[in-house]
């Protein structure tokens, strides 16, 4: 039997958020954690939210991008994990709302599939371009028809209300050093340092499914 393994990104596999740890590594973290205060406070919208934050991110070249991505505050395993979970046969999914174009660098650490919001500096940011909650559970269900997949042969991981809809679709949800809105529709909750545990967790959920 094989399995689809859906991870959110920010929170769960990075200490933090992707557009703060790249304007970190650009010099421009002090804008960027304000901008990333006022929408956890819900002062801004997601889209008032990008157009301030791709500004921060001109002229940014690929390379420093790389750089970004290698000197972020990942959490602990998470190669380790994605290569398990390839070595079972099993499937890595990532899901953000995070930019794609960093979203997609876990690609090179394993992740099989990587979804993320399609904003790119020096264009104008639109709803559209916008990875949503809706769209976190369309892409996994897409992606349990594309391999022919039932949703009890999932597990989702994930810290926040970014993950709500996802975790209410799924029976097997682990919480990530998640928020206590989370907390309430996750099927277990992982505290630590090191993603292995959250997936150590997750295993366990599968493991209790009866075999069909």
């Amino acid at each position: 039997m094989t399995h689809l393994h859906v991870f959110d990104m920010d929170g769960t596999l990075l200490r933090g958020a992707g557009s703060v740890e790249l304007a970190r590594h650009l010099g421009t973290f002090e804008a960027a954690d304000r901008i990333e205060r006022a929408w956890g406070r819900g002062e801004i919208t997601d889209v008032q939210f990008w157009e301030r934050m791709l500004p921060l991110w001109a002229d940014v070249s690929e390379e420093e991008i790389d750089a970004a991505f290698a000197a972020s505050a990942w959490i602990d395993g998470v190669r380790e994990v994605f290569a398990d979970i390839t070595e079972r046969g099993e499937h890595v999914a990532v899901i953000s709302q995070s930019p794609h174009f960093f979203v997609r660098r876990l690609e090179a650490w394993g992740a099989h599939r990587t979804f993320g919001s399609d904003v790119v500096p020096l264009r104008e940011a639109r709803k559209e371009h916008l990875l949503t909650l809706q769209h976190k559970v369309d892409i996994t269900l897409r992606l349990l028809d594309e391999l022919g997949l039932d949703e009890t042969d999932a597990v989702a991981y994930g810290d926040s209300t970014s993950d709500t809809l996802l975790f209410a679709h799924l029976t097997h949800t682990v919480g990530v050093n998640c928020s206590e809105v989370l907390r309430r529709h996750a099927a277990v909750c992982f505290e630590g340092d090191d993603i292995r545990g959250a997936y150590a967790l997750g295993r366990r959920l599968l493991e209790q499914e009866p075999a069909r």
